[in-house]
């Protein structure tokens, strides 16, 4: 089972479910050991698979750290967080976790757009 930490400890994910906003973006990143690394992708894969069948969803992406580390990121788009929350909470999804090795570590956090003048849009 994948172990949970939260990348914001003033404000973690299950406070951020709470919102209502989106879109939405979720960043997570992931540490294992390094014998673990492919374990890790397979139970990503399915949850990733999972995920894209769900209302909300737009687009996920997994990252690997250059060189020899061992940690992982993923960002996933979704609608809003209403969505997310309904996907990630669903009893399905929440037993899939059981399929992560013991040495993952997950740090999910949602994030929103910024506008920036002359930069980004919102």
């Amino acid at each position: 089972m994948v172990g949970f930490k939260p990348l914001d400890e003033n404000y973690p994910i299950e406070k951020q479910l709470g919102n209502d906003v989106g879109p939405v973006v979720l960043v997570n990143l992931f540490t294992v050991d390094p014998k673990d690394q492919e374990a890790l992708v397979a139970a990503w894969r399915n949850d990733a698979l999972y995920m894209k069948k769900q209302p909300g969803y737009i687009s996920t992406q997994l990252h690997k750290a250059v060189g020899a580390s061992s940690m992982y990121l993923n960002y996933a788009i979704w609608e809003s967080v209403s969505h997310f929350r309904s996907a990630f909470s669903n009893p399905e999804f929440q037993n899939a976790l059981s399929h992560y090795p013991s040495s993952a570590v997950t740090a999910p956090h949602l994030f929103e757009k910024v506008a920036v003048s002359d930069c980004c849009t919102a």
